[in-house]
């Protein structure tokens, strides 16, 4: 069953948000899609897939993370999924004995399910629908 038809994130926590701004935006020309003012910067790294626009986001680091051995720096990582094949996505996870966690994307209009690997890493599976 291979729903999977690109990344859609790949999140990264930082120390100083600026300073990844200045990296990511100024530096390598990623267009800054979510407004200045959320805590995030989402960053546009291309067309992806499945009507989601591939993004680089950053994420300040709190108090809890900056404790955290140096090389702790990936928050997530989302895959997109064509939005006929969602449902059918969640029926596999929880079959496998996953339960999804629902949210709320904070820039895009989607539907979005995050499940642990086994490895306890976050997994994000996303499309472009209207949230429910």
């Amino acid at each position: 069953m291979a729903h999977i038809v690109g990344i859609a994130e790949i999140v990264l926590w930082t120390a100083d948000k600026e300073r990844a701004l200045r990296f990511y935006r100024d530096l390598l020309g990623l267009e800054l899609i979510s407004p200045p003012t959320l805590r995030n910067a989402f960053l546009k790294a291309g067309e992806g897939a499945a009507g989601i626009p591939a993004m680089i986001v950053l994420v300040p680091k709190g108090n809890d993370v900056l404790s955290q051995p140096s090389g702790y720096q990936l928050h997530h990582l989302a895959l997109a999924l064509p939005p006929e094949a969602f449902d059918a996505q969640r029926e596999a996870l929880v079959a496998a004995g996953y339960t999804p966690r629902g949210g709320k994307h904070p820039v895009l209009a989607s539907r979005t399910m995050y499940v642990n690997d086994p490895d306890g890493n976050e997994v994000e599976f996303i499309c472009s629908a209207p949230a429910e």
